[in-house]
């Protein structure tokens, strides 16, 4: 994942900055902001490798469309308070990332990641900066592909997890032993909340997403061992990590679709693997 290719704001030129923010402050917020590619046909933000090359590989001389994206942002507080709600006139006016102008048509901030969170927000966007009376904010920044190893701003992950994958074991002969109260006992001595009582039978069951949810066991473990009548009885319920299959967990800045990431991180794991046989075959010869 540290080497999926995205776009972030590399450069800012200023023409004007009259805010309470210096230069190196808001170009550091700029570099921050998800850069989404969106194919043409697509809503969804995609992998930007096949349609950018990174500026060190290309032959332009400064910056082209090619290796680069510009985005322009003019906001002047006293043409802009005019237009705005008799309620909102003393108040500071918040610059977000709605307020870049992209040159390119598939290339846009990420300003939400989602609608529910676009409906929650109170601004239109990833805040920027404030402005008051006679401030004014001008500049062009410049968006180019990277990989995260070289700087943050180009990770297309908030936060990356893994856990085992559980199997739920449940010893019917042994549990058929227990009396409802104890049953009912494991179900609530689980934290995590993967057993649940059948209504039908009584037996005791897994959750419908049990496996989503096991992370924890030890206090079941430990209100079973205190219902066995002899220490070596086997376990009521058991529940293990699968030695080939594990959950993986992504969530996105919104610069890429979770999906997305995990494709082209395989496909730069794949490209690696390539190499490395390749060099092995000469090593060979």
């Amino acid at each position: 994942i540290a080497e999926v290719p995205t776009l972030a704001i590399d450069l800012v030129e200023y023409s004007e900055n009259s805010s309470v923010l210096n230069d190196e402050y808001i170009a550091h917020r700029l570099g921050l902001i998800p850069i989404r590619y969106a194919p043409d046909g697509s809503v969804r933000g995609g992998d930007c490798n096949q349609a950018f090359l990174s500026h060190r590989e290309c032959v332009c001389y400064d910056r082209c469309p090619r290796c680069s994206v510009e985005f322009e942002l003019d906001v002047n507080f006293d043409k802009v308070n005019p237009t705005r709600p008799d309620q909102e006139r003393d108040l500071g006016l918040t610059v977000t990332s709605k307020d870049l102008v992209s040159n390119n048509v598939l290339v846009s901030p990420a300003h939400f990641l989602n609608e529910e969170e676009q409906d929650r927000s109170h601004d239109e966007g990833i805040s920027i900066v404030k402005l008051g009376p006679g401030q004014h904010l001008k500049l062009k920044a410049i968006a180019r592909m990277g990989i995260s190893k070289e700087h943050a701003k180009w990770c297309p992950v908030a936060v990356a997890t893994y856990r085992f994958w559980p199997i739920i074991t449940i010893n019917e002969e042994a549990c058929n032993m227990l009396t409802l109260e104890q049953k009912q006992e494991l179900v609530d001595a689980c934290p995590d909340r993967i057993l649940e009582l059948d209504e039908i039978t009584g037996n005791l069951v897994a959750v419908e997403n049990a496996y989503e949810m096991a992370t924890f066991t030890e206090d079941l473990k430990t209100a079973q061992n205190a219902m066995k009548k002899r220490p070596e009885d086997e376990d009521f319920v058991t529940v293990e990590h699968s030695t080939d299959k594990f959950v993986f967990s992504v969530e996105t800045t919104g610069a890429m679709d979770a999906e997305e990431i995990i494709m082209s991180a395989l496909k730069v794991l794949k490209d690696r693997l390539n190499y490395l046989a390749a060099e092995v075959e000469k090593l060979k010869d």
